[in-house]
Order: structure tokens, then sequence, then C-alpha cells
């Protein structure tokens, strides 16, 4: 991999903890506020839509060295809110972000880990 393509990589994974940091903050606010406030439900919304941008910006090389990783959950989630709203279900989103994303965004960040030391 060329360094110039290492630094994309990078650039794209620390966007994705970033991202889910924001994820975090909101879900910190709780379950309550989210179903009780539109404006937070679409925050929630565009926080999956931009994770699911950075997922397309990595290497299919680089997504199938990693496959512990949801990468193509995470691009799928993105069409489904960039595309069908009428299918979004709110349940959905706030367990993707409550749940599993921290546990992704601990995955993305034992990859940088890894890539910043080699």
């Amino acid at each position: 991999m060329t360094g110039a393509a290492q630094r994309r990589i990078v650039f794209a994974l620390n966007d994705l903890i970033r991202f889910a940091d924001t994820a975090s903050r909101l879900v910190a606010r709780g379950k309550g506020a989210y179903e009780s406030d539109e404006a937070v439900r679409l925050a929630a919304e565009a926080i999956l839509h931009k994770i699911g941008e950075a997922v397309t910006r990595l290497p299919e090389e680089f997504i199938l060295a990693y496959p512990d990783v949801a990468w193509r959950s995470m691009k799928a989630t993105r069409n489904i809110v960039a595309r069908e709203c009428e299918q979004v279900d709110y349940d959905i989103i706030w367990n993707a972000l409550a749940h599993r994303l921290p546990v992704e965004a601990d995955r993305i960040r034992q990859i940088l880990t890894k890539i910043d030391t080699h």
C-alpha cells in the first residue's frame, strides 16, 4: 500500500471514529429524547449516512482484509437512510447507534492502532 493510499484509509477510519463519537453523544441523551424529538432522529439518520459515506471511501481490498468489521452493513444502512426514507425504522437506527456502532468503532480503533504501528 502506498503512503497516499494509507493516508486516505486512515483519514476515512478517523472519520468513522469521529462519527461514532458523535453517535455516542446522541445516544447519551437517552432513548426517550430520541423517540420524542424528530431533530434527534434526523441527526441519527445523518450520522449513519456519514458513516456509510466514509466506508465507501475505503478500498475493497482493505474491506476484505478486515472482515470482522460490518462494512457492508454500514454501507447498506446508509443506502436505506439516503434512498428509502419511507422504510426507515427508528428502532433499528437506535439499536445500530446504541449497540452495534460502539462495537464496530472499537474494531476500527484496533485497526488504526495496527496501521499506525506498521
